[in-house]
């Protein structure tokens, strides 16, 4: 990419998506185009038509989806399927018509097996069941990469996917029900702390294994395939490191500076068992990441501190 061509960041008040404007920005990519909910709905196929008609993107980014946690997923698969099946068609195939020269997906790591070999390659996709909890969102992402990849055999564009791993850091969402694990983590442990609670109760019997990605590594990483990668198989990203939610429930528990107990309930889902990232093939490209988990967990739960709306999300 060149430093004036224009940049489609979707989805860039999330996490991702800001994490990718602060990459861009360091970086001296100025020619952002950006674009709240409000502004354009991507569910909206005539709206994203419009759009992409009139500001004729050079690249784009698609990091916008609608995510939740475990709870969220079970309460709501249709929604989860729906809004990101018609999102991401809708800017997928209107980047191809208005002849945008590069776009990159971002999945998710949920789109492998569920009993998947240990780490995952990018070749295990759809080799075995998806689990359960999160089949709904699974399939939607599943559906995004392989149309980037059909546009590039029938059309011979050059969109990439990049999967990443379970990601953490600033501009989370920190709701009590709708979030993942870490800053779920992050919120419980500071409430419990400020209540002075003896206890605190965490899902499962905490030995799922997983692994963490600080988001500005995406970010990163995100920019050097834009520029460095062109192929229609997926890239993980991830550290290639996992601990168990019982090991990162104390980090975090240490972080926050909670000292209470750290109880489980059985009677609630574990989830997948492991899910560990074969992260070989972006080292042999010539990128790693850069921020340790205890770092990393410092530097979210500082921003969950500073997040004035953290009590309403």
């Amino acid at each position: 990419m060149n430093l004036n061509d224009k940049i489609y960041v979707a989805g860039h008040r999330g996490m991702v998506g800001s994490a990718i404007v602060r990459e861009l920005q360091r970086n001296n990519y100025t020619n952002l185009l950006l674009r709240t909910h409000s502004e354009l709905d991507l569910t909206d196929q005539k709206a994203v038509q419009q759009f992409f008609e009139t500001e004729k993107p050079d690249y784009v980014f698609l990091a916008a989806a609608k995510v939740g946690g475990i709870v969220a997923n079970d309460k709501a698969p249709a929604d989860f399927m729906y809004e990101n099946m018609m999102l991401e068609m809708n800017v997928i195939n209107s980047a191809w018509r208005s002849g945008v020269k590069k776009l990159l997906f971002l999945g998710s790591s949920c789109i492998y097996p569920r009993m998947a070999p240990q780490p995952m390659p990018e070749n295990c996709l759809l080799t075995s069941e998806l689990e359960k909890t999160n089949e709904a969102y699974a399939l939607a992402k599943i559906s995004g990469l392989k149309y980037c990849e059909y546009l590039n055999r029938q059309y011979g564009t050059d969109y990439i996917s990049v999967m990443p791993t379970n990601l953490y850091g600033p501009n989370d969402n920190y709701h009590p029900e709708h979030s993942h694990v870490l800053p779920a983590l992050i919120r419980r442990f500071h409430e419990a702390k400020q209540q002075n609670l003896p206890e605190v109760t965490c899902w499962g019997d905490g030995s799922p294994m997983r692994e963490f990605l600080y988001v500005d590594d995406l970010a990163n990483l995100c920019l050097f395939l834009m520029n460095n990668y062109s192929g229609n198989e997926t890239v993980n990203a991830g550290t290639g490191k996992e601990l168990s939610i019982k090991q990162l429930t104390e980090l975090v528990a240490e972080t926050v500076g909670y000292t209470g107990r750290i109880l489980w309930d059985t009677t609630r889902p574990n989830g997948t068992p492991r899910k560990l990232l074969d992260v070989s093939k972006a080292t042999r490209l010539g990128w790693t990441y850069r921020t340790e988990l205890r770092e990393g967990i410092a530097l979210a739960y500082n921003d969950f501190l500073s997040n004035p709306m953290r009590a309403e999300r």
